[in-house]
């Protein structure tokens, strides 16, 4: 089923970012969706772009922080067969 979504004309060059750079598109996805609900909450409360610019950088580094802090598990999952091999 993954080789016929890859060979679809939209998703497929997708699903080939997403396989090459999973990390990036994780932290660009949460980005996104992290800085849209920023400025749906955010729209009222009468911030200068000074301030919107300054939120939605922050907003960018931490969901950029939470990816990298989730990766941790990954690399640990991918170390710890090796070193049962070296035991």
């Amino acid at each position: 089923m993954v080789d016929r979504l890859k060979q679809q004309p939209g998703i497929g060059p997708a699903i080939r970012l997403i396989e090459t750079w999973p990390r990036i598109t994780a932290w660009l996805v949460l980005s996104v969706f992290c800085v849209a609900l920023l400025v749906y909450e955010g729209r009222d409360v009468g911030l200068t772009v000074g301030n919107w610019i300054t939120l939605i950088v922050a907003t960018v580094i931490v969901a950029g922080l939470c990816i990298w802090i989730i990766s941790w598990e990954d690399e640990e999952d991918s170390a710890a067969p090796d070193q049962q091999q070296d035991a």
